[in-house]
C-alpha cells in the first residue's frame, strides 16, 4: 500500500546541515577543526540546494501531460507562435495556484483534502471527494490514452494493450513513493527531462522561428483563437496535483515560524524552476508546432497526435518523429503515476481511506479501458477527459484560497489581503474560463 502523508505518517526529508558555531579561538583565515573547508562548504551548499527540489516536479508534470500535447500544437498549427503569451501567462497562474497549495502542507502540517474534511460539513465533504474522484478517473483517461497512442507510435502496440501497459509501468514507478518517495520524484524528474530533451530536439531541428518574439506580444485573432486561449488556460490549473501538492510539503511540519518561512521559501524555489521548465516544454510544442505545421489543416482529425507524429517525420526525419512519440510516452508514464497518487491523497484525506494500490489502479483504469474498448477515437478521448477536469476546478481552487486566508488555519504563514485578491481573481478567471469549455459546444 502506497504511503500516503497525513496527520500521523508523513514523508521526511534529510535535514538541512546545521554549521557548528564559531571557535572564537581560531584565526579569521584558517579553516577550524571540524569545520567545513570553502570547497567542502559549496558541496555543503549543493547538497541544500538539490534537497529543495522535488514536490513541485512530480506536480509540473501534469503540466506537460499527452492533453496539454494536443491543445498546444494545434495552438502553433492555426496561429502560429500568436498564443504564446497565453501558455506564459497561464504558467504563471500556475505558479501561484500551487504556492498557495504548497503553503497549506507547510503550515498546517496537513493536506488540502484533510482540511476540507475538518473544516467543511460532511453532506459537502462529499461532494468534494465525489468529483475529486471524477477528476482521478478523467486524469488517468488522458494518461492511458496518450501512453497508449505513444506506445503504438513507437512500437504498433494496439491501443487497448497500449493503455494497459501504460497503467502496469506508471504503478511500478508509483510503488517507489510508498516507502522511497525521493527515489520516486528522481524519477520523475527524469521523465520530465525526457520530454523537455525530445521538445528542445523537435524545435533543434525545426529551424530558426521567425516571429518568435511577437507572439509575447498580448493579441488575438478571431474566434478561433480565443477558443484555444481559452483551452490553454483553463486546462492549466489541474484539480487533482493542487490537492497533490499540499500533501508532498506536509511532510515535518516545521517547529517555528522562523522554520516555516525558510521552507516556503525552498517551495517557492521549487515551484520556480520545476513550472518553469513545464511551461519552456509547453512553448516547444508550440514552437514545433508553428515552425512545422503552420498554415496545415488540423481539422476532421488531421490534427491528431498520430497525425501530427507522421508530418513530423516526414517533414523533419524519423529522429524528430522519434522524439515526439518518445517524450508523448514519457509525458503519459509520469502523469500516469502522479495521478494514482493524487487518487491516493484524495481518497485518504477526505474519507480517511486507504486502499491497496493495485485496487486503486484498476478502479480508474477500468473506465479508461472501457473508452478505448468501446472503439471511441483517441483523440476524442482526450478532449472528452479535459471537460471533465476543468469540471473539478472550482472544487479545489475555492477552497484552497479560502482556507489559506484564514489565520485559524494558516497562522503565521496566512495569506496577506493582497494574496488573496490576487487569489480570488485567479480563481474566478480560471472558473469562468473552464464553464466556458463546458458551454462552449453548446453554443455552436
Amino acid at each position: 500500500m502506497i504511503g500516503v502523508p497525513d496527520s500521523t505518517r508523513h514523508a521526511t526529508r534529510d535535514p538541512l546541515p546545521v554549521p557548528p558555531p564559531p571557535d572564537k579561538a581560531t584565526p579569521d583565515n584558517a579553516t577550524p577543526p571540524g569545520r567545513p573547508g570553502p570547497l567542502r562548504s559549496a558541496r555543503a551548499r549543493m547538497a541544500a540546494l538539490a534537497g529543495v527540489f522535488g514536490p513541485a516536479f512530480v506536480v509540473a508534470v501534469a503540466y506537460v501531460d499527452p492533453g496539454n500535447f494536443a491543445t498546444n500544437m494545434a495552438a502553433g498549427a492555426r496561429h502560429g507562435f500568436l498564443l504564446l503569451w497565453v501558455i506564459a501567462a497561464a504558467n504563471i497562474l500556475a505558479m501561484f495556484v500551487q504556492y498557495l497549495s504548497a503553503k497549506v502542507g507547510i503550515a498546517t502540517g496537513r493536506n488540502l483534502p484533510e482540511v476540507c474534511r475538518e473544516q467543511c460539513p460532511r453532506p459537502l465533504n462529499l461532494v468534494l471527494w465525489a468529483q475529486a474522484e471524477l477528476v482521478a478517473i478523467a486524469t488517468d483517461l488522458a494518461e492511458f490514452v496518450g501512453g497508449a497512442i505513444a506506445l503504438h507510435l513507437l512500437f504498433g502496440v494496439p491501443l487497448l494493450p497500449g493503455a494497459a501497459i501504460t497503467a502496469v509501468v506508471g504503478m511500478a514507478v508509483l510503488a517507489l513513493a510508498a516507502n522511497h518517495r525521493r527515489r520516486f520524484e528522481t524519477v520523475i524528474i527524469g521523465m520530465l527531462a525526457v520530454v523537455l530533451v525530445g521538445f528542445c530536439y523537435q524545435v533543434f531541428q525545426a529551424g530558426e522561428p521567425t516571429g518568435l518574439v511577437g507572439g509575447f506580444v498580448p493579441r488575438l485573432d478571431g474566434a478561433d483563437s480565443l477558443l484555444l486561449a481559452t483551452g490553454i488556460v483553463g486546462a492549466t490549473v489541474m484539480p487533482h496535483v493542487i490537492y497533490l501538492h499540499s500533501a508532498l510539503t506536509q511532510g515535518n511540519r516545521p517547529r517555528d515560524a522562523r522554520e516555516q518561512r525558510a521552507a516556503l521559501r525552498s517551495g517557492r524555489i521549487d515551484i520556480s524552476v520545476a513550472l518553469g521548465i513545464a511551461g519552456i516544454v509547453n512553448m516547444a510544442m508550440l514552437v514545433v508546432a508553428a515552425t512545422v505545421f503552420r498554415g496545415w489543416d488540423v481539422a476532421d482529425g488531421e490534427g491528431s497526435l498520430p497525425a501530427m507524429h507522421e508530418r513530423l517525420g516526414a517533414l523533419l526525419g524519423p529522429a524528430a518523429a522519434a522524439a515526439f512519440a518518445i517524450a508523448l510516452l514519457a509525458a503519459g508514464l509520469a502523469s500516469s503515476s502522479v495521478g494514482t497518487y493524487s487518487g491516493q491523497v484524495v481518497m485518504a484525506g477526505f474519507l480517511r481511506r486507504r486502499v491497496p494500490l493495485l485496487l486503486r489502479r484498476l478502479v480508474t483504469m477500468i473506465p479508461a479501458l472501457a473508452v478505448l474498448g468501446a472503439g471511441v477515437d483517441p483523440s476524442y478521448a482526450l478532449v472528452l477527459s479535459q471537460v471533465v477536469l476543468s469540471f473539478g476546478i472550482p472544487f479545489a481552487l475555492v477552497p484552497l484560497v479560502v482556507f489559506t486566508s484564514r489565520r485559524d488555519i494558516m497562522g503565521d504563514l496566512v495569506n496577506w489581503r493582497t494574496t488573496t485578491a490576487v487569489g480570488i481573481v485567479v480563481a474566478a478567471v480560471i472558473s469562468t474560463l473552464n464553464l466556458y469549455l463546458l458551454v462552449q459546444p453548446l453554443l455552436d
